[in-house]
């Protein structure tokens, strides 16, 4: 199953709230530097975690967008379906394509329903201990020092 563009842009942005935040504001711009996502994409799909309830915006000097959740509640799914909607939506489907009693079609909302459940089963938070075990750098981490 082929996860959207969308939605891995998602998590990373949520990921980095996460785990680079803190709790305090950070604009998307900055996330999108980091994670390599263009600004204006990334704000559109803020836009869309902020009406699911999983960002709120804070406007004006320091602002930025923060979790509404702690994200050891934030699930994956949780992320994915902001942006997706519903699993049975995530199964791409032949433009025009009609039904026929010979594929397994029954296959694909059931695949798309334990790949959810999947998803369900990572928070926010088991997502940044295993950024910290495979040592992913943090913003605020410090710069080596060279003393000559």
């Amino acid at each position: 199953m082929r996860v959207s563009l969308q939605a891995q842009y998602a998590i990373a942005g949520l990921f980095d709230l996460a785990y680079n935040g803190r709790g305090e504001p950070i604009q998307v711009r900055v996330i999108g530097e980091r994670q390599g996502i263009p600004p204006r994409y990334l704000e559109q799909i803020f836009q869309r975690l902020r009406k699911a309830d999983l960002v709120t915006g804070k406007r004006g000097p320091g602002g930025g967008y923060v979790l509404v959740r702690t994200p050891a509640v934030i699930t994956l799914r949780e992320i994915v379906e902001a942006v997706e909607g519903a699993p049975s939506a995530w199964v791409a489907t032949e433009p025009g394509g009609t039904a026929t009693p010979h594929r397994p079609d029954f296959l694909w909302p059931r695949l798309a329903e334990q790949f959810a459940a999947a998803l369900a089963q990572t928070t926010l938070e088991g997502l940044c201990r295993d950024a910290e075990r495979a040592k992913v750098r943090r913003a605020d981490a410090e710069s080596a020092m060279y003393y000559i």
